[in-house]
This record gives C-alpha cells, sequence and structure tokens, in this order.
C-alpha cells in the first residue's frame, strides 16, 4: 500500500524530475538537428547518396569476390542477374521437361526467366506452371510460321528452331532496359531440352563481352569446345573450335555454349537471330553480329570442364493413347500431365 501513498509519490517525482527534463531536451535537440541536416540538403547531396551506396556495393562485391564468398550466402542485389531466354512449345513432355529446368533454376540467385511460347496465345498449363515456380520470369509467346515449321518426319536440323522466340526475348530486354544506358546482367540462352549444371551459371555470372564454354554430347561427337591458347601475359584467348560438323564456321558453337553480357548485347542494335541462316549457322550469324574471336572470354577453367549437355528427351509413344482417345477414354482427362 506504501506505494500508492501521495507523499511516497511526491518523493519519487522531485527525485526524477531533472532526468526527465534533461531527456525531454535531448530529444527536442536530436530532432531539431535532423530536420535542419535534411532542409539543408541540395539536390547535390540527393544525388551523392545513391553513388555512396554503390560505392559501398562495390566493395562488397570485391569482398565476395577476393574470399570466394558462396553466391547463397550474400543478396541477390549484389549479383548481376542472369536472364534466360528459353523457347518452348507444346508436346506430350513439355511440362516435365520444364520441371526438369525448374528445378536448376532454383539453385541459381538472381536469375530471370524468360519463357516464351511458339504459339498464338500463352497457354494455361505453362501459365499455370510459372505462377507456382518461385521463380521471376517474363511468360511471352510469338508463333512460328507453318512454313517455318518442322514437320513430323523431318530431322531437328532441318530448320531452325526457337528463332523468333529468342528473338522476342532480346526485344522485351531492349524495351525494358530502353532508358538504361549501362544495365548490369548476363544473357543465355537455354533450351528446355538441354542439362545444365549449377556451376555453368556461376561461371557465366561475370561474363563481360561474350563468354563461351564447352558443350557435351553434340554435332556427333562427345564434346564440341573451343580451343584456347595462353601468351606470355597469362592472358588466354580462343583460337578456334573443336568440333566434328564445319569446324571452321566463324564462331563453331552450339545455342548452348555462350552468354552474352547484357549491356553488350543492347548497344549491338541488329543483333538477333535469323530465320534465313544456313543449317548449323544460326549461333554463328548471330555472334558475328556481335563480337570478333579475339574479344570471346574463355569459361570453364579455359574451357576444359563440361556444365551443359545437349540431351534430348525420346519422344514419348502414343500410340495406345491415340487408340484411347478414339474410343472415347482419354487417359488425362482432369489431370495435367
Amino acid at each position: 500500500m506504501g506505494i500508492l501513498n501521495p507523499c511516497y509519490l511526491k518523493r519519487r517525482a522531485r527525485k526524477w524530475w531533472p532526468y526527465i527534463v534533461v531527456l525531454v531536451f535531448l530529444i527536442i535537440g536530436y530532432y531539431k538537428g535532423l530536420f535542419s541536416q535534411l532542409s539543408s540538403y541540395s539536390s547535390d547531396s540527393y544525388e551523392e547518396e545513391p553513388r555512396a551506396i554503390l560505392k559501398e556495393v562495390k566493395l562488397m562485391r570485391s569482398v565476395i569476390k577476393r574470399y570466394s564468398i558462396p553466391e547463397t550466402e550474400y543478396s541477390d542485389v549484389l549479383l548481376p542477374t542472369i536472364y534466360v531466354i528459353s523457347p518452348t512449345y507444346a508436346r506430350p513432355h513439355q511440362k516435365a521437361e520444364l520441371t526438369r529446368l525448374k528445378n536448376v533454376f532454383l539453385h541459381i540467385p538472381a536469375l530471370h526467366w524468360i519463357l516464351v511460347e511458339d504459339a498464338s496465345h500463352k497457354s494455361q498449363l505453362v501459365s499455370d506452371f510459372l505462377k507456382l515456380s518461385d521463380i521471376t520470369f517474363t511468360h511471352l509467346h510469338h508463333s512460328t510460321p507453318d512454313d517455318w515449321k518442322l514437320k513430323d518426319k523431318d530431322p531437328n536440323w532441318r530448320k531452325p528452331r526457337g528463332v523468333l522466340q529468342r528473338n522476342a526475348g532480346i526485344k522485351w530486354l531492349r524495351e525494358k532496359f530502353l532508358y538504361d544506358s549501362n544495365p548490369r546482367g548476363v544473357v543465355y540462352f537455354a533450351d528446355d531440352d538441354n542439362t545444365y549444371s549449377i556451376e555453368l551459371f556461376k561461371e557465366m555470372r561475370e561474363t563481360q563481352t561474350v563468354s563461351v564454354w564447352p558443350v557435351g554430347l553434340v554435332g556427333g561427337v562427345m564434346v564440341e569446345r573451343p580451343q584456347v591458347s595462353i601468351d606470355d601475359q597469362t592472358k588466354s584467348h580462343v583460337t578456334g573450335w573443336l568440333t566434328g560438323w564445319k569446324p571452321n564456321r566463324p564462331f563453331a558453337t552450339d545455342m548452348a555454349g555462350f552468354a552474352v553480357n547484357l549491356s553488350f548485347l543492347l548497344k549491338k542494335s541488329k543483333a538477333e537471330f535469323s530465320l534465313t541462316s544456313k543449317i548449323g549457322y544460326l549461333e554463328s550469324d548471330f555472334l558475328e553480329k556481335l563480337i570478333t574471336m579475339d574479344q570471346l572470354e574463355p569459361k570453364a577453367k579455359l574451357c576444359t570442364k563440361v556444365y551443359v549437355w545437349h540431351t534430348r528427351t525420346e519422344k514419348p509413344n502414343m500410340k495406345d493413347e491415340e487408340r484411347l482417345r478414339n474410343a472415347g477414354k482419354p487417359t488425362d482427362e482432369g489431370i495435367e500431365v
């Protein structure tokens, strides 16, 4: 009961009021100084703030690089974004292929997936798939004219595939960064049927021009790869290509075998893929619009490691499915495959 006694309360107040007054003055002084500092900011001050932040970010990047801190241990904001452009088209195993690709991308920080359907409109299957993917994505569509599509019995090399879809992805990037003179990032063209290792994306992350590396199981050989030499200054150069098919192409690489710096690509306004490229020259014609051999950056330990394979899923046999559909008993009724 003594603590509620008025006399007790008065004594406590006389003891603490000087401290309370000092605290009030300190608070007033703090906010007064803060407001005067804000009011004295000029436009130059506001410009200095982003510069200071960028300086800190660059310092953090250098520390990360110096001490080999794993990518998963730091924020995406410190990394150049990898923009992966993937053409895709409707087929029985499309979702299976995209799921395999997604499962790799989920391990890659700062990745933006640009998935482009070869169709007149976006499909519900791909739309729902991307919404549930937990990946930053852009969903586009661009239909290939019938004259340029492969027929059922055509070999895969008969006509170029994914040309207009890759160009649609490039166009999206040009529009997105129209007012950004020097965007940070890397562009990679990943077909949805290849096999990719996580190490590949770590290799391409710091690409300054065009980086290249070996591709396994392509062109009738175990591996197609750039040939690399090292000069007296320990600087590496790509000098040619070891391939089984037309090694004299200016850039005898597969679509999976190179990545392009985003800013470098956007500055080349005419750089895109062409439907009229000769068989096997789609990649070479594109790279000729971008770069010369001496500017290439060999990755994957000077092109001695394979981090991507040109695999292809076997086309499923749908003979019994067709029979059941004709009988009005489709196996996928009410379920998405």
